[in-house]
């Protein structure tokens, strides 16, 4: 990584990297800026980063940083205002079997058995196949003081996580993985509308979800959670509403 940088709210180095190949549109080339991790995250600098866009993975905090491209757009959806599509209603109803529990971020065999075969039938052409228990703890950061999850359960056996932060301002999904052989309960779904509920039970104003990366297939859903708004040229704006 290379060209620290600095946010204009203060003295935070940040790197760059090299420009690499695109991991949402194909023919595309990214960079990526970094906090930098020898920084010690405090809740406060978290929110703020959030706030210009950055997200967590593991534990780094990243945001795009393209030359050309600026197709990544940070999501959040106003919980206040949310309303749930009828088909969002049709799968909140047909899960309601699951026991939704909020769990710490901990290591639990059962969660990684989980995720090594979500990776393995959902992601065999990602970059985290194949999983291994070190890239797994590395990359969900384990004990995260900011982080819990959302653990899906249903006749006592585990079927979801969904790892989130929680952050001032709202909760923040990190990463949701689930039980592949259950492709008809949507449990994708199922998992931010739980995230949702929890937001609005705890009396946090949003869900950020993350990139909205137009022309990428896998990331359309992101929109699909309306009211919907985006990080634009530094600002939150609402996103039309869509049918």
């Amino acid at each position: 990584m290379t060209d620290p940088e600095t946010l204009p709210e203060g003295s935070i180095k940040l790197f760059r990297t090299t420009e690499h190949d695109c991991s949402y549109l194909a023919d595309r080339q990214s960079r990526t800026l970094f906090l930098d991790p020898d920084l010690a995250v405090t809740l406060d600098l978290y929110e703020q980063l959030t706030q210009a866009g950055f997200r967590r993975s593991g534990k780094h905090l990243f945001r795009p940083d393209c030359k050309t491209c600026h197709a990544c757009i940070p999501s959040r959806v106003p919980i206040q205002d949310f309303q749930k599509k009828k088909s969002q209603q049709r799968i909140w109803n047909k899960n309601q079997d699951i026991q939704v529990s909020v769990q710490p971020c901990v290591f639990r065999q059962a969660d990684y058995d989980l995720f090594e075969r979500y990776i393995a039938q959902r992601h065999a052409d990602g970059e985290m196949f194949p999983a291994s228990e070190a890239t797994y703890s590395d990359f969900l950061a384990i004990n995260n003081e900011f982080s819990f999850q959302l653990h899906l359960t249903l006749d006592d056996r585990l079927v979801g996580v969904a790892v989130t932060d929680q952050l001032p301002t709202g909760l923040s999904a990190v990463y949701t993985f689930f039980d592949p052989d259950l492709d008809k309960r949507s449990l994708g779904v199922f998992s931010i509308l739980s995230q949702i509920h929890l937001a609005q039970q705890w009396g946090l104003p949003y869900l950020y979800l993350g990139y909205w990366v137009p022309g990428c297939r896998k990331m359309q859903y992101k929109t699909q959670y309306q009211p919907t708004e985006l990080l634009i040229d530094g600002q939150w704006q609402a996103l039309e509403q869509r049918a």
